[in-house]
């Protein structure tokens, strides 16, 4: 019986080692997992959070080479409007110096023709046209303070050659207005500068209208011709003689009639007038006044 009593506490021994050994073979088993794990989660992570580094770090560089491209494209624009800026006042300085440029030669050729003009004479500028537009009437920029009076010649230089404008109407105190050769109320005597013979010139009302000039003698049929250069005659009291007027285009003939009419080109173009020269009625000696007195011939310039 005593034998047989002991057996069960051996056995219960044998059993509390084995299951002993058997935690302690599961604890080293699920300590080695573990580790396992949570190496292979970090691996794991850190494989993640490079990944998603790498992807904000690309992400910022391209926000930033953004930033910068649009920094660099406003720098670019402004400088290119700044040279835009520069150029365009490049170009105006060399078109004010090429305009002064021009400018000076008028002036000088103005200036030249104004010292071998044989009249007392006033310079002046072309400044407009008549507002109330009752005549076709160009505004100059001298009045009575500086000595023109109504019914003064007008000629100006242009092209190389002088030629007749018209004649003062009204005058104020700084401006006058000058009634132009192509205005249908204008009527000067003129005569042919080389064979001498007379008419009357009149306009039609227009600048880009030939002049006509009128009651020519039949028997200056044979000894003018187109080309012929048209000159003021002296007659009368408004123009000096020898003033030059145009050429002719154009000469018109009827057997029924007794005089002749031609057509002519005045050598002034008005659409770029600019200066011209207001004839005083004494020349620098103050010793005549009547046009006719002075030399036909000494105006003219062929």
């Amino acid at each position: 019986m005593r034998r047989g009593g002991k057996a069960p506490k051996n056995h219960l021994s044998a059993e509390v080692y084995v299951f002993a050994a058997l935690m302690l073979v599961s604890f080293v088993i699920l300590l080695l997992s573990t580790q396992t794990l949570i190496e292979s989660f970090r691996e794991n992570s850190i494989t993640l959070f490079s990944g998603v580094r790498s992807r904000v770090h690309d992400f910022s560089s391209a926000i930033s080479k953004t930033v910068l491209s649009v920094k660099e494209l406003a720098r670019l624009r402004e400088e290119h409007n700044e040279l835009l800026e520069r150029y365009a006042r490049l170009e105006r300085l060399e078109r004010s110096a090429a305009e002064i440029s021009q400018e000076n030669v008028r002036l000088r050729e103005q200036l030249s023709f104004s010292q071998e003009l044989n009249y007392r004479h006033i310079p002046a500028e072309l400044t407009g046209r008549d507002p109330v537009n009752l005549y076709s009437a160009l505004v100059i920029n001298k009045g009575r303070r500086a000595g023109i009076l109504k019914d003064m010649p007008v000629v100006a230089w242009q092209n190389g050659s002088q030629a007749l404008v018209g004649k003062v109407i009204q005058v104020s105190a700084f401006e006058s207005l000058v009634l132009p050769l192509y205005d249908t109320n204008l009527l000067v005597a003129s005569r042919f500068a080389a064979s001498r013979f007379e008419g009357i010139v009149e306009g039609q009302g227009n600048p880009d209208s030939p002049l006509r000039m009128r009651y020519i003698p039949k028997r200056a049929r044979d000894d003018i011709s187109r080309g012929d250069l048209i000159v003021s005659s002296g007659r009368g009291y408004f123009y000096p003689a020898g003033i030059n007027i145009g050429r002719v285009i154009d000469i018109t003939f009827h057997e029924h009639e007794i005089s002749m009419e031609a057509v002519i080109e005045p050598l002034i173009d008005f659409s770029r007038l600019e200066y011209v020269f207001v004839i005083e009625k004494k020349d620098l000696s103050g010793e005549h006044d009547n046009w006719e007195e002075f030399p036909s011939g000494e105006f003219t310039n062929d």
